[in-house]
């Protein structure tokens, strides 16, 4: 799956074997969230992990926020989901 615009934000989701590769997946991105100082809203539990990004105070999907998408795909690839 990929990257839809919604809304004005990014969204992405995945779908998990277990909760433990879900919670290794959001650990995967936090990384990349830190070293861009942008910080995702995701929710995650069994089975799933829902990621939402956008530039609140500029009301809207920025540059920044598809550098942080860009950089979250590649952190995320080695769990082939």
């Amino acid at each position: 799956m990929t990257w839809i615009e919604r809304g004005g934000k990014l969204e992405r989701s995945f779908q998990t074997p277990d909760f433990l590769t879900a919670y290794n997946l959001v650990s995967a991105m936090v990384g990349p969230a830190e070293g861009l100082n942008h910080h995702p809203d995701i929710s995650f539990g069994w089975g799933y992990v829902r990621i939402t990004l956008t530039t609140h105070d500029a009301g809207g999907i920025t540059e920044l926020d598809h550098r942080l998408a860009d950089a979250i795909d590649v952190a995320v690839k080695p769990f082939d989901l």
